[in-house]
């Protein structure tokens, strides 16, 4: 099955969506900082990563997938944060953002697995 990085501060939201994740045979790796998720990206190669952008700083998830990027990492990243609600950003179609999809959380679980499946999908990752 795929490996999905769950890069999030927040382990209640780590537990949850791992729970839900792993009851449908996904393998999880979880990060909760940025140096944390480059090094566990790296190693572990997960073929998607769901990633919060605030972490310890406001923009860490932006700044965490512009470097991913440079790196040369082509996994689908899907954004899962409130930053929209919390800022009054508003994220979607026609962004220059490095990712493949974003959700407001709270996430719908169906939404999540929906989303999941479909960019791994897009990227061979079945």
């Amino acid at each position: 099955m795929p490996k999905i990085a769950i890069i999030d501060d927040d382990s209640d939201i780590v537990e949850a969506i791992s729970m839900l994740l792993e009851s449908k045979g996904y393998q999880i790796v979880t990060a909760g900082h940025v140096d944390e998720a480059l090094s566990l990206v790296q190693s572990e190669n997960p073929d998607l990563l769901l990633l919060d952008v605030m972490m310890d700083e406001p923009d860490d998830g932006f700044y965490l997938a512009n470097k991913l990027r440079q790196k040369g990492i082509t996994k689908p990243i899907i954004l899962l944060s409130s930053v929209s609600k919390a800022l009054g950003m508003n994220f979607g179609a026609g962004q220059t953002l490095p990712i493949d999809d974003y959700i407001e959380k709270p996430v719908a679980p169906a939404l999540l697995l929906e989303k999941i499946k479909e960019h791994l999908k897009l990227s061979g990752g079945n």
